[in-house]
């Protein structure tokens, strides 16, 4: 039993699992910072709970993970998911590296946003630039992710893409989260995946919890969802 959690442990630690905490935008200076990773011992007796998502869910994994504590193992998919794009690209690795009982993933808030050449992670502040993923194009690639998530056998949780203010960088127009939500939802609503409404947990209490011109959040509206998604999980775990 040591040697599979020691295993599992150090195959998690080489592809940058990460362990939670606030991921600023891509290509910014914090980024660039070394930042430290604690030990996570992984109990083979107890569910396996993979968090796939972009720097929001990193910012609440850790608290998911306290919350669930005892009752299932939460990891997070290498660094940050990115868009539906990036996430093509790798899914396949991240699935076949472990049985996963329940997967809870959400693509969008990286998709939405403009850049310099479509397809890429070129960041723009222009709003003439195009979308990384227009919304046709997020709507196929989410449907291919779906697909490759349902073959993996894991009870699926799709979460919400959370809303933003006006003038964050790089340029993101705030009516583009509910459309982009409106498509996602159509599309796991067609497989009967279970929905977690992120998006109107947040949009009422974004003065309160949201960093400034910023897509993401303090540590309390980290928490916030913390409890949200760790109650979707249980509940789905309470099911198998």
């Amino acid at each position: 039993m040591m040697k599979l959690i020691v295993s599992l442990w150090a195959a998690l630690s080489c592809l940058g699992f990460a362990q939670g905490g606030y991921v600023p935008e891509e290509g910014s200076d914090e980024l660039r910072k070394k930042r430290g990773k604690k030990e996570m011992k992984v109990d083979p007796s107890l569910p396996m709970v993979l968090i796939l998502g972009d720097s929001i869910s990193i910012g609440y994994t850790s608290g998911v993970r306290k919350l669930l504590k005892g009752k299932a193992n939460v990891i997070h998919n290498p660094g940050n998911s990115q868009g539906t794009t990036h996430t093509l690209k790798h899914l396949d690795d991240w699935l076949k590296l472990q049985k996963w009982d329940v997967i809870h993933f959400n693509l969008g808030l990286h998709d939405l946003k403009r850049v310099k050449v479509a397809g890429s992670s070129q960041n723009s502040d222009d709003p003439k630039d195009p979308y990384q993923a227009d919304l046709k194009t997020y709507t196929e690639n989410l449907e291919r992710v779906v697909a490759k998530l349902k073959g993996s056998g894991a009870q699926l949780i799709f979460a919400t893409t959370t809303p933003f203010p006006a003038g964050v960088s790089p340029y993101r127009d705030p009516a583009d989260a509910k459309r982009y939500n409106e498509a996602a939802l159509k599309v796991v609503g067609s497989e009967g995946i279970e929905v977690n409404d992120l998006y109107a947990l947040m949009l009422p209490r974004l003065g309160e919890v949201q960093r400034a011109k910023n897509v993401h959040f303090k540590p309390q509206g980290s928490a916030l969802m913390a409890e949200q998604v760790a109650k979707k999980i249980s509940a789905q775990l309470a099911e198998k």
